[in-house]
C-alpha cells in the first residue's frame, strides 16, 4: 500500500529531525535529541487528545524541527535575546514544515493552518493552538522536568513551573497531576500551583 502524504510528511520531518548533531541518553540508549523530542510529542499529543487532526499531529511532531541549527549562544544571553532566539527558531520550524508539506502536496490553507500552530499563535484563543501548548508544557513535566530541576536553584523551578502552569489548560493541569514525578519535584509543583 502507497504510504499516504500524511504518513511522508511525518516521515520527512523524523528525516530532518534524525540528522540533529546533538544526541540525548534514554532507556541506555543514544538517540538523535530532536528526533526523540519530536516523537515523545506525538505520542502525548495522541495520549492527550486521541482524535487530533493531521494538521495538529503535524504540528507537534514539526514543533522543534531542525532546531539545533539556530544555537541559543547566537542571540544575546538575556530574557530579550531569548524572546528574539525562540520567535526565529519559530518561524524556521514554520518555513521546514511548510517546505515538505508543500513538496508532497498538501493545500495552501493546510500549510497556514499549520504554520499558526507551530507558531503558537493564538494561545487560549484556538483550540488546537491551546491543546499543542498543553503538549508541549505535559512533554516537558513528564520527561525533562526532573533533570531540569535538578540543575536549578528550587526559587527558579518554581518560577518556571508558576509560568507553565499558566500556559495549559485546566484538563492539562489535570493530565500534568497525573505523571509520576519525585518527592521533591511533587513539592517543587505543589509550591508553584499554591
Amino acid at each position: 500500500m502507497k504510504p499516504t502524504p500524511f504518513e511522508i510528511a511525518l516521515a520527512l520531518i523524523d528525516k530532518k529531525n534524525a540528522e540533529d548533531i546533538h544526541s540525548y541518553h534514554a532507556h541506555g540508549l543514544d538517540f538523535p535529541k530532536e528526533l526523540l523530542y519530536s516523537q515523545r510529542m506525538s505520542q502525548k499529543l495522541l495520549q492527550f487528545r486521541p482524535q487530533a487532526s493531521m494538521a495538529l499531529q503535524i504540528a507537534a511532531r514539526a514543533q522543534h524541527i531542525c532546531r539545533w541549527k539556530i544555537a541559543r549562544d547566537a542571540y544575546p544571553m538575556d530574557r530579550v535575546g531569548y524572546l528574539k532566539w525562540r520567535e526565529t527558531l519559530k518561524k524556521m520550524h514554520a518555513d521546514i514544515t511548510a517546505g515538505i508539506l508543500k513538496d508532497v502536496g498538501f493545500d495552501a490553507e493546510f500549510i497556514e493552518n499549520v504554520s499558526l500552530l507551530i507558531g503558537k499563535k493564538l494561545i487560549k484563543k484556538n483550540e488546537e493552538s491551546q491543546t499543542l501548548e498543553d503538549v508541549v508544557c505535559l512533554v516537558f513535566l513528564d520527561y525533562y522536568f526532573e533533570e531540569f530541576a535538578e540543575k536549578q536553584h528550587d526559587e527558579k523551578v518554581i518560577d518556571i513551573l508558576k509560568k507553565t502552569w499558566v500556559k495549559m489548560s485546566g484538563e492539562a493541569h489535570a493530565e500534568a497531576l497525573k505523571l509520576h514525578y519525585s518527592d521533591k519535584s511533587l513539592n517543587l509543583i505543589k509550591q508553584a500551583i499554591s
